[in-house]
């Protein structure tokens, strides 16, 4: 048996090749995401070790700010000089780092980077720990003065002697490059400019008597902890966060951690696709196998072999063919993250391809997910072929499958339909934004699996009316070919389903997106009053300079500035909730339109005052005139008086969760150093917003960062950010229709095999080779487009369920993009054409004698 195996094995190999294509691609990205960050986090863990000192004094933060505010927290630079007496302590510096910065060349454009990471301004300090080294130039000296980063320097074109403007929350200063510093480890991404101690505190921070950190460093035989236990014991334990460099490597992996994750579970997203469609391809191609070998497998038992022995040898076939593509996969993995380390560095991250980690889970895990799925796949088919009778080896070879009935179909496809019909209608219904997650999340896995069990009762009504037009277009050849898509409504389903998983997920999401972009629309049409908003790019805080030239602008009358501000709330039943609060000037009615269950602006932005959302009061049992404290960071504390109940459709008004906003003053005073996040801005009587665009576009232009935007403007903004989920979702399509081209692919060629004898008569009767193409080229494009229509049909309705969720949190509105879908089936239309043509060829190339007497 291991022997007919092994030669059944070989004898296959070109028909397996396609089935093996699936199990690379699914291994490929499982291996390729798992290197990668494996390789970025023990670059990053290297690099934060060693860069680290041995311990760091922070500010304590006790509040994490969900929205940037653009203070930065400081300690005392006479910190140093006080732990530089604690016993065990070598030396101590004190640091000024500050992310929120922008620097800009003489043409006004940024020499930051671009992908996201920062630019940092940091205090010259170099030590045999530091992550640059002086190349060329020399050291800046005073005030005027900086050394820039390598990779920034080549990147954007700056040389020594280039003037550069460094836009800090205290003031923008000019600055003249005076020497170039390489990395000596792995950039990280980031622009770094560096500037004298005493120059960096002054300009960044507004005094040379505060410092972001200090560093310390240790006596020689100290340990970090010990060195840590002593510095907590001269400081005590509440007012600063203190880290030796293990912990501070370890944080900051985590941090990394964060970032890394989008990118695995991005790639892991692609794995899960091609891991479920290339079990319906894999499931179906032997299911084929066993069908064209009925006669074969009828055989071996009349000669002896048992049940167990022949679901044994073709469960031995799948394990192979996953330990050969689960090969091939992990050598494509090594590539792909070859791939993306490359990338990486085209990003500005100059990763080392020879210092690649391939840890033992690697390969274990490749060789889990193709074996496993091969061998998952493989099993139904291999216990039909164990219910083979011997009788069949004296019998013709019959197709498996064809008119069994489908009753055991019907009803579990029934059973789990109506759960997950349940289960979404009590998404619909349900109330509370989690549960109905939860319930929606549980019904898109029943009804997916519904339909892929029941898809084979759908095939012939549905294709029916899909091909109806096919005999009268076509004549005998499009009847051939509909009834050709009905004969084996198992094997039609499983072809279709595998594009039907992708196409579904397409239209759920993109009913979900378009939903997303209207509810945004219609809420920016409701709420924003102004004529223009101006704010940063990435949504970063911007100096207070920016907001004066605003409001100096030529042409500008109102001009009401927002900031944010980390705050902890203490409500009447005893929970406490961490959230982020909106501070305004006043004026907000005439730049937006704030809706109030009970109260008013005035009030609300009044010394003393807070506005909260009606909805999240009532939650938490709280009336107008409660008074609530209110901690911020840095420990202060204040107590405010709910003077207003906002009554937004955007769910919790202009803040984050609780919908809470107050005056900008009780802001500037309670997080001070905070900086603005967006200016509201309408044109003063008798200039025209196009006359004061022209204007506020001169205004900004040394500020790159900014920009000033229109209704239509912050719209497509809001869109753009939208769009980005969406590239995500066409990747996974993507994906999704290459594997399902391949199973039609598969399904067609297989189906030319089995139809052997049958296309050597329908040839000899008459039918041409034109005909013939033209007739599977039909059958494919009917079993894709029904695919196609399962896929949307099942999407649309996910992306209603998930449109009722979003309406929890706001966005009530409901579309549909229909030129999408229309797309979408004239795409699989084409992607039916495409996966016919070498099938059809091959059909249309058979020796006609040789094809009547075929067995």
């Amino acid at each position: 048996m291991l022997k007919a195996t092994l030669r059944s094995f070989l004898a296959h190999k070109g028909r397996l090749l396609l089935s093996a294509l699936a199990v690379v691609l699914s291994v490929a990205f499982v291996a390729g995401s798992l290197i990668f960050s494996d390789t970025v986090s023990r670059t990053f863990d290297r690099l934060f070790a060693s860069s680290s000192a041995d311990v760091t004094v922070q500010p304590r933060e006790d509040l994490e700010a969900a929205v940037p505010t653009g203070a930065v927290a400081t300690v005392p630079a006479g910190l140093a000089r006080r732990l530089g007496g604690v016993e065990g302590v070598a030396s101590a510096h004190p640091d000024v780092e500050v992310e929120n910065v922008t620097v800009v060349d003489d043409r006004n454009e940024s020499v930051g980077p671009t992908t996201g990471a920062p630019t940092l301004a940091v205090d010259w300090h170099v030590t045999e720990r530091s992550v640059v080294e002086l190349t060329s130039g020399r050291t800046p000296r005073g005030d005027g003065e900086a050394v820039l980063d390598a990779d920034t320097a080549d990147a954007k074109g700056v040389e020594i002697g280039d003037t550069l403007t460094v836009q800090a929350q205290p003031g923008s200063f000019a600055v003249e490059v005076v020497g170039i510093a390489t990395f000596t480890t792995t950039n990280p991404g980031a622009a770094l400019v560096f500037l004298e101690p005493e120059v960096a505190a002054t300009r960044l921070l507004g005094t040379a008597d505060r410092a972001t950190s200090v560093s310390v460093e240790a006596a020689p035989g100290v340990p970090d902890a010990e060195l840590k236990r002593r510095i907590t014991a001269e400081l005590g334990a509440g007012g600063y966060e203190i880290r030796t460099a293990d912990e501070v490597a370890e944080t900051a992996s985590e941090e990394l951690g964060s970032f890394l994750d989008v990118i695995k579970y991005a790639m892991l997203g692609f794995a899960g696709i091609a891991v479920l469609v290339g079990v319906f391809l894999i499931v179906n191609t032997f299911s084929m196998l066993i069908a064209q070998r009925t006669r074969e497998l009828g055989l071996l038992r009349a000669l002896g072999a048992d049940r167990r022995q022949v679901r044994r040898s073709v469960l031995t076939e799948a394990v192979l063919l996953g330990l050969a593509g689960s090969t091939v996969g992990l050598a494509a993995g090594v590539g792909l993250a070859f791939g993306l380390i490359g990338l990486m560095s085209a990003f500005g991250m100059n990763l080392k391809t020879t210092e690649m980690v391939v840890g033992w889970a690697t390969p274990v895990s490749a060789y889990v997910v193709g074996v496993g799925v091969t061998f998952v796949a493989a099993y139904l088919p291999a216990r039909r072929a164990a219910s083979v009778s011997p009788m069949a080896a004296l019998a013709d070879a019959e197709v498996t499958g064809v008119g069994r009935p489908l009753r055991a179909r019907a009803v579990a496809g029934g059973v789990v339909g109506a759960l997950g019909a349940a289960a979404l209608l009590g998404c619909v219904l349900s109330g509370d934004t989690a549960t109905a997650a939860s319930l929606l999340g549980l019904g898109v896995v029943l009804t997916l699996v519904a339909t892929v069990v029941a898809g084979p009762l759908l095939v012939r009504p549905v294709i029916r009316v899909l091909g109806a037009a096919f005999p009268a277009v076509f004549g005998a050849v499009g009847r051939m070919s509909q009834r050709n898509a009905l004969r084996n409504p198992r094997r039609t389903g499983a072809t279709a389903a595998a594009l039907m998983v992708g196409l579904a997920l397409v239209g759920g999401l993109s009913v979900a997106s378009a939903s997303m972009s209207r509810s945004f629309d219609e809420q920016i049409d409701k709420t924003l009053g102004a004529d223009f908003v101006v704010q940063n790019a990435n949504f970063m805080p911007f100096p207070a300079e920016i907001t004066d030239r605003v409001r100096d602008t030529e042409g500008v009358g109102l001009v009401v500035r927002q900031r944010f501000a980390p705050v902890a709330v203490r409500l009447p039943d005893g929970e406490r909730i961490e959230t982020t609060a909106a501070g305004y000037d006043d004026g907000v009615d005439d730049v937006a339109r704030v809706t109030y269950a009970e109260g008013g602006t005035a009030a609300a932005l009044a010394d003393g005052g807070l506005a909260m959302d009606a909805g999240f009061a009532a939650e938490h049992g709280v009336r107008r005139g409660d008074r609530v404290p209110l901690e911020f960071p840095g420990g202060r504390r204040a107590e405010f008086t709910v003077a207003a109940l906002t009554d937004m459709e955007g769910g919790e008004g202009f803040g984050m969760r609780g919908g809470l906003f107050l005056g900008i003053a009780a802001v500037e005073e309670y997080v001070p150093g905070g900086q603005d996040s967006t200016l509201y801005v309408n044109a003063a009587a008798g200039t025209s917003p196009d006359e004061l665009r022209d204007r506020l576009e001169a205004a900004l232009d040394p500020y790159p960062q900014v920009r000033a935007r229109d209704q239509a403007d912050y719209k497509e903004l809001v869109h753009d950010q939208i769009a980005v989920l969406l590239y995500l979702v066409y990747a996974l399509l993507g994906l999704a229709i290459v594997i399902a081209v391949l199973g039609v692919v598969n399904t067609l060629a297989l189906s030319v095999v089995e139809r052997t004898r049958e296309i050597g008569l329908l040839r000899a009767i008459g039918l041409g080779r034109r005909q013939l193409r033209r007739m599977i080229r039909l059958e494919s494009v009917v079993i894709a487009v029904f695919g196609a229509v399962l896929g949307l049909g099942l999407g649309l309705l996910w992306g209603v369920c998930i449109q009722q969720v979003l309406a929890l949190e706001g966005m009530t509105a409901f579309a549909v993009p229909w030129g999408t879908v229309v797309a979408v089936v004239v795409g699989s239309a084409a992607v039916g054409v495409a996966a016919a043509l070498l099938p059809a060829l091959r059909a249309s190339r058979m020796n006609v004698l040789e094809a009547i007497t075929h067995e």
